[in-house]
């Protein structure tokens, strides 16, 4: 059972219970109060074990990038010169690494210690000095009512008479008291709930956000790993981190049972342990990813996720054996995309709740996928009436489809020139842009689009019922739809971009399909310094909108890493013929910083950062729209703040500065540089 409540109006009757009650809540009180300061002095020793880790840490990067190999002769391979280049990577990375969890010790102590130190001292301290009054005024109270009882009845009257005041007047004051202990104890009581899960969990959000962070450093490094293994595969036969050993293999077609045996010459006729696979697909190896010919992938239902890859004997016999297994072509697979009606939104439950967003089985949607693909079966497939497929597979499996292709549908090409107007503008300029945009896909690409974004606008009208609104959509389709041709941190940051740009595609869907766009518009905006006349960081929204994902950014600004903003590509053709799974070179991109009156700046990094270098940093700023941070890296403010310190952050259309001695993200658009 809890505390008992303290009544005020027990403060008149004083009773025992009163006081045992009153005593219970003291006692809890003191046990909070040892609470934290044991864990104060815990998270402070957690705080320096974590910064001597990262010293550790930091050492040992220091004596990876010292180090170097030497070679014998006078050169050396590409091979060898990326391998004596990998531990000046390593380095990085974990500099890199602890670049973060310095920013996670940092916020533990003002996002848990500091909370807690003043909840502690102000809080809790407050209730002791209440305490101490309370104290001293009972024993004054109760002296004097003593005194008062011991008086003899043989006074004068004037004298009872004003004895009985003096106690009066002193018990009203005792009340009082009373009622603001009470009233301290039963407002401290509540308090503490959300006074310490508050710290705890912006606490537990940093933790997250370095363990996200250290995700996304591992993700960017994994290019670098797997290029790393095969420079090491070329200079030692060995491969890093897998081994090849050899098989006799036998296939059964009708039962779809692949039986390897391992098989060594020397062996005198041994036969190793006999394993037995059942097929799931089978795919050519592309030979940009194994310096070994003649392979192909082959993944079993008893390792998903974990493809092998078989090397036959000749080309001949590979074919032979993607005969048998019914294996594809790298193109075949992804090129092929299947029919999809304009009434698509008649095979799926409308008014299903979490439409796209519940996933299907992966192999039931990997098997309605591959009979899709499949010439052979696709015809075959009902998806109307039949009652093997689930809503939530045939979901997943249009959602796998649209994300196999070897470029997303709206093309790598256009994919910058789309994130543009979705971080400038204003809402009327990012629809025109958007529409701009969209008749420069290829046709077909635009078709397929066109399909697709009419059926979300159905999905979206049945919001009421599916939950499924124009921003929900927006989450689930902005990667699907859009990709970056190389994947880092960078291009996380537009995560909820290309939401946006989704999201004007649904709300305006009649107007960018079946109208064509202004032909004297011109190239989508680019990011500029000044800013937009609305605020660009919202789009015109049906409906409530969920929080949008948490991005991580760095808050770390090197002027030497400064990224050219990009500008788009011209000449692109309207309405190009190309097909789906034709891939479009990136475009040129080429930027330059405004012109000032005596000169033009080149567009190379050096002018860029002579640039940033002589007008942006240590610059102030005024904030010209009020900005709600959706992000503890961000800052909130009002119109008229004034940031000090103000220069660009490497997240694109963004600045970094201080407001009230604290250091974050600017939108570099709700400022104007004074």
């Amino acid at each position: 059972m809890g505390l008992q409540p303290l009544e005020f109006s027990d403060c008149y009757l004083d009773s025992p219970w009163f006081r045992e009650r009153i005593r219970a809540h003291e006692v809890e009180l003191e046990k909070t109060n040892k609470f934290i300061k044991e864990l104060l002095k815990d998270g402070k020793n957690l705080i320096s074990a974590t910064k001597n880790l990262s010293a550790a840490q930091r050492k040992f990067a220091h004596s990876l990038r010292d180090f170097k190999f030497e070679f014998i002769g006078d050169a050396e391979t590409d091979d060898e010169r990326c391998i004596d280049a990998s531990l000046h990577e390593f380095s990085n990375f974990l500099k890199n690494l602890e670049e973060q969890r310095e920013i996670m010790a940092l916020s533990v102590t003002e996002t848990l210690i500091k909370p807690l130190e003043r909840f502690r001292k102000e809080q809790l301290g407050a209730v002791k000095d209440e305490k101490k009054k309370f104290d001293k005024e009972t024993e004054k109270n109760y002296s004097l009512l003593d005194k008062h009882l011991n008086m003899s009845s043989k006074k004068k009257e004037s004298q009872l008479q004003e004895a009985d005041n003096q106690v009066e007047q002193n018990r009203k004051h005792f009340y009082e008291l009373s009622l603001e202990y009470v009233c301290k104890l039963q407002e401290i009581q509540e308090r503490k709930k959300f006074e310490f899960v508050e710290p705890m969990l912006s606490f537990f959000q940093g933790m997250f956000t370095f363990y996200h962070q250290g995700y996304e450093l591992a993700k960017d490094f994994n290019h670098y790993k797997m290029a790393l293994q095969i420079n090491i595969q070329n200079v030692r036969p060995a491969p890093f981190g897998s081994s090849w050993a050899k098989h006799y293999c036998m296939y059964r077609k009708e039962t779809k049972k692949l039986t390897m045996i391992p098989f060594e010459h020397r062996s005198g006729g041994k036969i190793g342990d006999v394993e037995i696979l059942l097929l799931k697909y089978c795919m050519k190896r592309n030979t940009d990813t194994t310096d070994r010919r003649f392979c192909f992938d082959v993944e079993t239902m008893d390792r998903t996720g974990i493809p092998m890859i078989l090397q036959a004997f000749s080309e001949e016999d590979r074919k032979q054996w993607m005969e048998t297994l019914d294996g594809k072509e790298f193109s075949t697979l992804i090129y092929v995309y299947p029919v999809v009606d304009t009434s698509f939104h008649s095979l799926i439950g409308i008014n299903d709740q979490g439409l796209y967003r519940v996933v299907g089985v992966s192999s039931k949607v990997q098997r309605l996928l591959s009979l899709l693909m499949d010439v052979k079966t696709c015809n075959e497939v009902d998806l109307e009436n039949s009652v093997d497929w689930e809503v939530k597979t045939i979901t997943s499996t249009m959602k796998q489809y649209l994300r196999s292709l070897p470029e997303p549908l709206m093309t790598h090409a256009l994919h910058g020139e789309f994130i543009i107007p979705a971080k400038s503008g204003s809402p009327e300029s990012r629809v025109n842009a958007i529409h701009f945009l969209v008749h420069k896909l290829p046709e077909k690409n635009k078709e397929m689009l066109d399909i697709l974004v009419k059926h979300l606008t159905n999905v979206s009208n049945h919001a009421k019922k599916n939950l499924m609104t124009v921003a929900n959509l927006g989450v689930v389709f902005g990667p699907t739809l859009m990709r970056p041709q190389e994947e880092t941190v960078a291009a996380l940051m537009d995560l909820k971009f290309q939401n946006i740009v989704v999201e004007i595609l649904i709300e305006n869907h009649e107007k960018i399909f079946r109208t064509l766009p202004d032909a004297t518009f011109p190239e989508p905006i680019s990011m500029s310094i000044s800013p937009p006349n609305v605020p660009p960081r919202q789009s015109r929204r049906q409906g409530p909108r969920n929080k949008r994902p948490i991005a991580v950014y760095n808050l770390c600004l090197e002027l030497d890493d400064v990224d050219n903003p990009s500008s788009p590509k011209e000449g692109t053709p309207t309405g190009s013929m190309d097909s789906l799974s034709s891939q479009s070179p990136p475009p040129a991109i080429s930027s330059s910083p405004p012109a000032t009156d005596k000169n033009h700046l080149n567009a190379d990094s050096g002018d860029l950062v002579d640039w940033a270098a002589n007008h942006i940093v240590n610059r102030k700023a005024r904030a010209v729209y009020p900005c709600e941070a959706e992000h503890s890296s961000e800052l909130s403010f009002f119109i008229g703040a004034v940031f000090d310190d103000v220069h660009f952050s490497r997240e694109p259309g963004w600045l970094e500065g201080t407001l009230n001695g604290r250091r974050g993200l600017i939108p570099q658009n709700y400022v104007q540089f004074l």
